[in-house]
């Protein structure tokens, strides 16, 4: 039994070691040629077919996503918080409206089936339509949030990267492009807006229109003001790599007075936990003994 065991182990950790290897390689291999070959454009962000999920899903809420009524400028706000939060394809704007019809018509049914109407009757149907049709907004700028805090951890990475591929001979755009195709895997989110800033350029849009709509964009305060910074340092014809250097470190001072603010907050967030829970528990501890001998004495003397 023992052997058998060791055999299989054996035989298990040489197919894993095999197929590791053959995956390395592979990869190995197609990083070089990716860096070798020289790109023709942003192909993570041109070649990237919309998924199909999404167009199953987008075709399943076609019908509910009519019955709302909207305005023009209600479907550029709706938009544009898509747009903050990663999701530019048109589907994505019925989709949203579309489940803001379907949600609320699921809770209802889960409120149905699991017997909850009874706690409440016409209140719960109600709290349910109200709270499907809010859930959306909440997801959406939960979405929008988290993607604003990854692109404002990232950034002075990228600023990094832009400043080394400068200062090795490369210009702005190429810098840009170059920092995005190095960034997919690590910092997403930046790697995607700044890829969308060189196909900008690309099309044709000038360089301080398209720093100006990445950081109208995002919604990001550092990444507006890192806008401004590379507009006018274009404007008036200084050096761009010493500009990004100083807002990195800049942004990296920010972060860690950030932090210290939220270590020096959390000494008065702490009174509350502590007197509703961590108190509580150690007067009954402590004080629990002895008041069962109290009572008992007590108990005994009276008798």
């Amino acid at each position: 039994m023992g052997a058998a065991i060791l055999t299989f182990a054996t035989f298990f950790i040489l197919l894993s070691g095999a197929g590791s290897a053959l995956i390395y390689r592979r990869s190995t291999r197609r990083r070089l040629a990716r860096a070798v070959a020289e790109p023709a454009a942003v192909n993570f962000l041109l070649d990237a077919p919309v998924a199909r999920p999404v167009e199953k899903v987008a075709r399943f809420v076609e019908p509910f996503q009519r019955i709302l009524p909207r305005s023009s400028e209600e479907v550029s706000v709706v938009r544009q918080r898509l747009s903050r939060a990663g999701y530019r394809e048109k589907t994505c704007v019925n989709i949203f409206y579309g489940a803001k019809v379907l949600v609320p018509l699921l809770l209802c049914l889960l409120a149905a089936v699991t017997g909850l109407y009874a706690f409440g009757g016409f209140f719960v149907y109600i709290m349910a339509l109200g709270l499907g049709f809010l859930l959306p907004d909440f997801w959406l700028g939960n979405r929008i949030k988290v993607r604003q805090t990854n692109l404002r951890l990232g950034l002075p990475d990228a600023l990094d990267l832009i400043v080394i591929c400068v200062e090795a001979g490369l210009g702005v755009d190429r810098a840009i492009l170059r920092t995005a195709e190095e960034l997919q895997l690590s910092q997403p989110e930046i790697a995607d807006e700044l890829g969308l800033v060189s196909v900008e350029q690309r099309a044709g849009r000038h360089r301080a229109d398209a720093w100006k709509n990445f950081g109208d964009r995002t919604g990001v305060e550092s990444i507006r003001a890192l806008a401004s910074i590379l507009i006018q340092a274009d404007k008036f014809g200084t050096s761009v790599g010493t500009a990004l250097r100083i807002h990195s470190e800049t942004l990296r001072m920010r972060r860690r007075q950030d932090a210290e603010e939220q270590a020096a907050k959390t000494t008065v967030k702490l009174i509350f936990p502590l007197v509703l829970f961590i108190l509580p528990a150690l007067f009954v501890v402590t004080l629990g003994p002895s008041m069962i001998s109290i009572m008992e004495d007590l108990q005994k003397f009276l008798d």
